[in-house]
């Protein structure tokens, strides 16, 4: 039966050759953390990718909405107003891979400002404990940004625009009544009713769509112009995505 020295001596050894794993010089430590930010690296680099992916995706759809919308008068509006629905949700998972991408980042940018600058040009003033608040994030990962700020940061930087284009179509698109017709000149419509009245989406009145429409967008003004949470990694520099 196994007495308690026993059961010290057993934790005692699993200690040891757990220390002996560990670096045990600088120059073994140096070579684990160049390996390390290699990883991180690595890691950062295929989320950026992801992200770059679903905007692909999000200027393809747009310009394809915009090409069968505007190409032919017997096109309905409606493929615009999907379009926004589509780019609403390609943003969503954008804004799920961008929340993965920005821990990386965080941490790429703590090795490289307090460990690489560092090395270059000393600063007294620098902070010196960015290895415990890496260790702390490999320990227990957890998000820095919460949903809504990785949206409001993809919709500033990329959305935006896409939305903007969008919503320009679609106004020329139900006020304009023979839109690249052949042999017919562009007219524009000379009455709100009109504008109304090419509004209408299925069962839904014109008046509801464009109310719908317009309450969309001042939503997504609002939340686009709230103020960035400027703290943290993403706070230092300019050089951000």
């Amino acid at each position: 039966m196994e007495t308690e020295q026993d059961r010290i001596s057993t934790i005692r050894e699993r200690e040891d050759v757990r220390m002996s794993l560990l670096p045990g010089t600088p120059g073994e430590t140096t070579n684990t953390l160049i390996h390390y930010y290699r990883g991180e690296l690595g890691r950062m680099t295929s989320w950026r990718d992801r992200i770059d992916r679903t905007s692909n995706w999000a200027i393809t759809v747009v310009a394809a909405l915009l090409s069968v919308s505007l190409s032919t008068p017997t096109s309905h509006h409606g493929v615009l107003v999907f379009g926004m629905m589509l780019i609403t949700l390609l943003l969503m998972i954008e804004a799920r891979r961008y929340r993965f991408f920005d821990i990386y980042r965080a941490r790429i940018r703590q090795i490289e400002r307090c460990y690489f600058a560092q090395i270059l040009a000393p600063d007294p003033n620098s902070g010196r404990e960015w290895a415990s608040v890496i260790a702390g994030s490999l320990r227990h990962p957890r998000f820095l940004l919460s949903y809504g700020e990785a949206m409001h940061r993809r919709l500033k930087r990329n959305y935006g625009w896409m939305y903007f284009i969008l919503l320009l179509a679609w106004c020329l698109k139900i006020s304009t009544p023979k839109l690249q017709t052949e042999g017919a000149p562009a007219l524009q419509a000379h009455s709100w009713a009109y504008v109304v009245d090419n509004a209408v989406l299925g069962p839904m009145p014109g008046l509801a769509v464009i109310a719908a429409v317009v309450a969309f967008y001042l939503g997504m003004l609002c939340f686009a112009l709230r103020p960035d949470r400027d703290e943290g990694e993403f706070g230092r520099g300019e050089a951000h995505v």
